[in-house]
């Protein structure tokens, strides 16, 4: 693992995106990278369309839905840290889940197709914090108007998908 992928520092994140942070208990968030790889594809191939589209109370979302959601905000996050990666001095803004929800129409992806697009989508991510230059890794930029790291957005990533994983888990029964 290159340290520079290692647990950020308290100094490189707020609290709204620690909460994400704290459920990455790993220190190399490559690896933990890979093995969300993993379960999410699992879990998700693993499903009918039928299932795939059932809402469990109290929860509005389908589980196509849910995806669809690691998936968008996956690549919000791998933007922002691409961005700040590269030096940009732009502050980059927030963004409302429900309103990108609202927007979009997952449900008649078939899900197949869904899991490709995440898989995708994280290996493209994969790619990118593997070769990105050590310096990169602790830049610091702006987004929803707080200071974050790369690193940080990095463990973001693991920890919103982990966050979303374990209500599936619990919504299929599995948890």
């Amino acid at each position: 693992m290159p340290p520079t992928a290692s647990r950020p520092g308290p100094n490189e994140y707020s609290a709204p995106p620690g909460a994400y942070i704290d459920l990455v208990s790993e220190d190399d968030v490559l690896a933990a990278m890979e093995a969300g790889l993993e379960g999410t594809t699992t879990t998700f191939r693993r499903l009918s369309e039928a299932e795939s589209l059932v809402r469990h109370e109290p929860y509005t979302w389908s589980l196509k839905q849910v995806l669809g959601h690691i998936v968008d905000c996956e690549r919000v996050f791998g933007f922002r840290a691409h961005a700040i990666a590269r030096h940009d001095p732009a502050e980059l803004p927030g963004f409302d889940e429900n309103l990108y929800m609202s927007h979009s129409e997952f449900d008649p992806i078939p899900l197949a197709a869904l899991v490709d697009e995440y898989e995708n989508v994280r290996k493209s991510h994969l790619a990118f914090f593997r070769h990105l230059p050590a310096g990169a890794w602790t830049r610091i930029g702006v987004a929803n108007g707080s200071p974050i790291s790369v690193r940080a957005l990095a463990f973001v990533i693991v920890g919103h998908e982990r966050h979303h994983m374990r209500i599936v888990a619990s919504r299929l029964g599995r948890s």
